[in-house]
């Protein structure tokens, strides 16, 4: 067998431009070994049928040990494992549980709430010209969605809105000086719900035969999964200014929105990387090695860029009608929220490209992060 490529992840240019870093060991074989000082080696899987098929082979599984556990109080930690980590039975009682509530027909019902929030949001921008999207509009919007979903009372909001800057800051003290106030006011949350239901997602779930536990996890998950929309959604906006023939598609023909967002996750969507798995047995993945016990990913931002599945696959074509991306994964851990992640940036970019037809691109600089494609800040000016 072939031996497995490698890919360090600390170098600068994979850290400046990690899609091309993964693109191009996707052409030197279809797994490559990823490495960064302090966490070991991580197998990824680097094109298409590869990476699909590892996300849905049952001798690779999720543990705690996919996911980074912060420096929290003992009585958080209970609420920190959510569906993202469980396999098998657990997970399967639990997706079927809270699925219903996340379908497509769901996030559609949905919609005119977002709108309300997007609406608002665009017209709170500071009138000082340019404007940072990130902290003023794509990031609110994030949290009063999840707020609005769970039936947060509107003077709480703020609070949660610091929490989300927390957990989307990506520094770990940060992060985890947060989650003590989330899993507390997540608990005020169920709790009110409990006593008085309402026209919100706790209020559907307390009947569900979800434990007080399980609603608390289920609210950080949303808080800790929901990051991904925001990024989205300032990709999406970079994306478009920096293609004017593909903006101008999208403004001229708003029945593409739909289509377009498809495309743009696919191009630009956050998530470069699956969660961690492990190995159960020695596997052999496009006839290259995989030991037993060893941690794998998918690289999706490779894989959704595969000239094997995908025409021109460099190119964002807002009108693109190909096979499914995997940017929000594939298999019995496919995202749960899928529905309300489209939903939600389709309904953003609209009201944003409808409200401001002038916009333009001022500065977009993007975080180096090997694991999640994504802005620093995000200002435009919307004058001319």
């Amino acid at each position: 067998m072939v031996a497995v490529p490698e890919l360090e992840l600390s170098d600068p240019e994979v850290l400046r431009d990690p899609i091309a870093a993964y693109g191009d060991a996707r052409e030197r074989g279809p797994l490559v070994r990823l490495r960064t000082p302090g966490f070991g080696a991580i197998v990824a899987a680097t094109r298409y049928e590869e990476a699909k098929a590892l996300l849905v082979d049952p001798r690779f599984e999720r543990s705690a040990d996919s996911y980074l556990r912060p420096d929290v109080p003992e009585h958080c930690l209970k609420y920190m494992r959510t569906m993202q980590e469980m396999e098998g039975p657990e997970h399967l009682r639990l997706r079927r549980l809270v699925s219903p509530s996340f379908t497509a027909r769901r996030a559609q019902e949905f919609r005119p709430r977002i709108a309300c929030i997007v609406d608002r949001l665009l017209d709170e921008l500071p009138a000082a010209d340019p404007v940072d999207l990130l902290p003023h509009f794509a990031r609110p919007l994030l949290m009063d969605v999840i707020c609005e979903l769970v039936g947060i009372p509107a003077e709480d909001r703020a609070a949660w809105r610091t929490y989300g800057a927390a957990i989307a800051s990506g520094r770990p003290r940060e992060f985890a000086e947060a989650i003590p106030d989330i899993m507390r006011d997540a608990e005020a949350a169920v709790g009110r719900r409990e006593r008085e239901p309402g026209a919100d997602l706790l209020s559907e779930l307390i009947g569900f035969q979800l434990s007080e536990t399980e609603l608390v996890t289920f609210v950080w998950h949303l808080v800790l999964a929901g990051q991904t929309p925001t990024n989205l959604v300032t990709n999406a906006v970079e994306a478009l200014l920096r293609h004017p023939g593909q903006l101008a598609a999208v403004r001229a023909e708003p029945g593409l929105m739909p289509r377009a967002v498809e495309e743009l996750t696919r191009w630009c969507g956050p998530q470069l990387l699956s969660v961690v798995r492990f190995a159960r047995e020695e596997v052999e993945i496009g006839g290259m090695p995989v030991g037993k016990g060893e941690a794998v990913t998918a690289a999706l931002a490779a894989a959704n860029r595969d000239p094997r599945v995908f025409s021109d696959p460099l190119r964002l074509d807002v009108r693109r009608d190909e096979v499914a991306h995997l940017g929000y994964g594939h298999g019995p851990h496919f995202c749960l929220g899928a529905a309300l992640a489209r939903v939600q940036t389709e309904v953003a970019l609209t009201a944003l490209l409808s409200r401001f037809p002038d916009l333009t691109l001022v500065d977009a600089p993007r975080v180096p992060d090997p694991g999640t494609w994504r802005l620093a800040s995000l200002v435009v000016s919307r004058t001319r």
